[in-house]
């Protein structure tokens, strides 16, 4: 066991509020989580980190840039040779959720053994086990979501079903943003294509729901990647539900905006690059301001069908504008078969000084914060939503989750920054989804950065949002005020006043 990071003894151990974090090591995870630790940290808490040893290197270099008090916590937890979530089977994957609880043991005990004593965990709702860690340790545990604060909502009450069965209305009192005129939403009612889940998996993952679910019961609040002004109403309610506090806490991507653009830190977040920080901005400096489509899928998402490969890149080619697509490394040519690693070279050639495709992790802070970057395509995971949302971009949406069609809602029909590629999961007689046709990518790109009126006051409406969302994490803004009551809150001794409350 390893502690990297601030020093105790520079910590005043009698009154600090010492948050340690338990996130879930998928990156789409991870990396708000330990964004909302090095705010926290900003805030004057002390903010411990509880990683695997392949990502406490991957993380080492921007928590030691940030000269915060701020330590990974690193415990060996491998599962089929490997602590890489990246590289763990599918068919494994809720095996190794599980395997997360011979954590507990460890990290107690170096909890116990080092100064100053923990405040209150702050763990993935992935991670019910951490409700015995805290009970052990005797502090408040918090959940930290990865989702809007509307996703929460209908995770607690009975419009969940609904909306997670092909049937949600916007006549939905807990709807406040929402257009008055009805509208159904394509939500599938299995996971579709590549995120089925192999049968074996199955009774895994039940047995894994059961403890989440009991777990939320006792926990003592909720943060958020979100702000009280995107979605004002909702975070209200998901708070009173379940009479709990809930703290919007976001865009936490936005503790990095006063980092210089070239940063290796920030190119580096959360993993390394699969491309040069500096090749890649030199290719974003020879484009038009607002000209390049941004192309991600999220970092968690296995590889697509052959044809949607073919298809993606199809649209992306005849929509004319220039794009950055980050292509999964199995379909850039790793366990890919020949048509199409064949077909991406080809690509490659036609759309060369055009199209850049990136094949594996990317730089994406760096490329939405470039001047030359107009939209993203994105699969609607709300970590790369908040930071289009911080970025001031509108978005195509291509959700491939069920939860992420919610997220789909929020962009296209209430805050009016997103295009819908038109996904549906139409089951075909073989079991697979219907693929998405370049026609359809086409149509969305040239929708979203086009010139028309409706394009032109999506891109302000999304430029305006970005906006609120600075406004929201400077002093006095909506999260700057919750991130300052949690850290009072969480104190070793303080009274629990109004002051302590979130901001709502």
């Amino acid at each position: 066991m390893a502690c990297r990071g601030a020093n105790p003894d520079d910590v005043e151990a009698t009154t600090t509020a010492h948050f340690v974090f338990v996130p879930l090591m998928h990156h789409g995870h991870l990396i708000p989580a330990v964004d909302a630790a090095l705010q926290l940290a900003a805030h004057g808490a002390l903010a411990s980190i509880v990683v695997t040893p392949t990502y406490a290197a991957r993380l080492g270099p921007a928590v030691e840039s940030s000269g915060l008090p701020v330590r990974l916590v690193e415990l060996p937890l491998d599962l089929a040779g490997t602590d890489d979530v990246d590289r763990i089977p599918l068919d494994q994957e809720a095996a190794y959720l599980l395997a997360a609880s011979r954590l507990r043991g460890p990290l107690e005990r170096h909890l116990r053994a080092h100064a100053p004593p923990a405040t209150c965990v702050v763990s993935d709702i992935c991670h019910p086990w951490t409700a015995g860690l805290a009970a052990g340790l005797g502090v408040p545990r918090l959940s930290f979501l990865g989702m809007s604060a509307y996703c929460l909502l209908c995770l607690q009450t009975e419009h969940h079903a609904a909306a997670m069965h092909n049937a949600y209305a916007a006549a939905d009192p807990y709807w406040h943003l929402m257009p008055e005129e009805p509208v159904e939403v394509k939500v599938p009612t299995s996971a579709p294509g590549f995120m089925r889940l192999p049968a074996s998996e199955k009774l895994a993952y039940e047995k894994l729901a059961y403890a989440v679910e009991r777990a939320c019961v006792d926990v003592d609040g909720v943060l958020l990647n979100t702000f009280l002004e995107l979605e004002p109403g909702t975070v209200v309610d998901s708070g009173e539900v379940r009479s709990v506090n809930v703290w919007a806490v976001g865009p936490v991507s936005l503790f990095h905006q006063h980092e210089h653009q070239h940063s290796a830190a920030l190119a580096a977040r959360g993993n390394a690059p699969a491309i040069d920080a500096g090749e890649c901005l030199r290719w974003l400096d020879g484009k038009e301001p607002s000209s390049v489509v941004y192309v991600s899928f999220g970092s968690s998402v296995v590889h697509a069908r052959p044809e949607q490969v073919v298809e993606t890149g199809l649209g992306l080619e005849a929509s004319g504008h220039p794009f950055i697509w980050v292509v999964s490394p199995e379909n850039a040519g790793q366990d890919e078969d020949e048509e199409v690693r064949g077909f991406l070279e080809d690509l490659e050639g036609r759309v060369s000084g055009r199209g850049l495709l990136i094949r594996g992790w990317s730089p994406q802070q760096l490329i939405l914060s470039h001047a030359s970057t107009g939209c993203v395509v994105t699969h609607c995971g709300w970590n790369s939503m908040m930071e289009a949302v911080a970025a001031g971009l509108p978005v195509v949406t291509w959700p491939h989750m069920a939860h992420q069609f919610l997220n789909e809602m929020l962009a296209v029909q209430s805050m009016g920054t997103g295009v819908s590629v038109g996904v549906e999961w139409l089951k075909e007689e073989d079991g697979e989804v219907a693929v998405v046709e370049r026609g359809a990518v086409e149509k969305a790109v040239r929708s979203i950065m086009g010139g028309g009126d409706e394009a032109v006051e999506r891109r302000g409406r999304a430029a305006a949002l970005a906006t609120t969302a600075r406004e929201a994490v400077r002093e006095g803004g909506s999260a700057f005020i919750n991130l300052r009551r949690l850290v009072r809150r969480y104190q070793a001794v303080t009274p629990q006043d109004a002051s302590t409350s979130p901001q709502i």
